[in-house]
């Protein structure tokens, strides 16, 4: 069941096409990765359904209704920039966020306990929001976000700044609350956390979408008919010009032999299977692994090669 449904939205500013009949379905329940290249279209996205603007056309329904304004209880927004206020006390803040959602101070300051117990910021309660870190003042946001249990979240560039060991504590939190039952949308140029927390994706590119899919069966469409093996045995006859399979990358690692290897351009149609039987007939195998494609490098491949420097932004 989709719990986004997303239908040939357009929207122009001065006459540039920011979206353009961009359409997407985000299933409920799961994490759904929102990427594409810097001015692509997903903020433009986002701020729509956030209601911060309208479309020009198209239609947006929310768990099977058209998207209205009460619907903006029902989400959490952690924005790429952040906005908390710098001289405000950060439990005072944070107290007020909550209550703007609709929390009773009471409630507010029972949850906000537990959260920054967890996220070990208790001691910054009476702090001003300047004196903390990037990273804390992210860490007070993502709570301010999720403290209204929020039926769908919105993440943009939510590890930005954070140390690794902190970025997996937030990647934990992602993932606990899909559990409980929310629908995340995660805007991001990291590739690797795409992998590692989205369930489906599509990518934007130049206000439309041109991919969308699971993860597994993006990278399945994509993949080279490459493969991983470490072997012994004298794999001279597979480094011949004649033979149907081709190795590249062969290096020594102890008694075994690594490489990748596909099949060659005249046997380009050999299955998996075919190629394990060329493989016994010279060496002895160890271990057969499918190379399936990074989404980074996918990414690359469909937006262009100008891409490689979004996703290290």
């Amino acid at each position: 069941m989709a719990f986004i449904e997303a239908h040939e939205v357009v929207k122009e500013y001065s006459g540039h096409r920011a979206l353009d009949g961009l359409s997407l379905s985000v299933p409920q329940g799961c994490i759904y990765g929102l990427l594409g290249p810097n001015g692509a279209g997903k903020t433009t996205f986002i701020r729509i359904l956030n209601q911060i603007t309208r479309p020009d056309s198209g239609t947006i329904q929310i768990d099977g209704h058209p998207l209205t304004p009460s619907d903006i209880e029902r989400i959490g927004y952690l924005p790429e920039e952040r906005g908390l206020y710098k001289k405000m006390k950060v439990g005072e803040e944070a107290i007020y966020l909550a209550r703007l959602k609709g929390l009773s101070a009471m409630d507010a300051r029972h949850k906000l306990r537990y959260w920054f117990e967890k996220f070990d910021i208790m001691d910054w309660w009476d702090k001003k929001v300047e004196q903390l870190s990037k990273g804390m003042q992210q860490k007070v946001q993502f709570i301010v976000t999720v403290l209204h249990e929020p039926s769908l979240l919105i993440f943009d560039e939510p590890f930005s700044g954070f140390d690794p060991v902190n970025a997996n504590l937030l990647k934990n939190e992602i993932l606990e609350l899909k559990k409980r039952g929310a629908t995340v949308i995660f805007s991001t140029h990291n590739m690797a956390s795409v992998e590692e927390v989205c369930d489906d994706i599509t990518l934007i590119n130049k206000s439309r979408a041109v991919l969308s899919g699971s993860v597994g069966d993006v990278r399945q469409r994509f993949k080279e008919n490459k493969f991983r093996i470490r072997y012994t045995g004298d794999d001279t006859s597979l480094t011949q010009p004649d033979s149907p399979v081709s190795l590249a990358d062969v290096r020594q690692n102890g008694i075994y032999h690594e490489a990748t290897v596909m099949p060659s351009a005249a046997a380009a149609n050999m299955t998996p299977n075919e190629l394990i039987r060329n493989l016994l007939q010279h060496v002895e195998l160890a271990s057969f692994e499918e190379i399936l494609p990074s989404m980074n490098d996918i990414f690359i491949k469909v937006v262009g090669p100008n891409a490689a420097d979004e996703t290290n932004k």
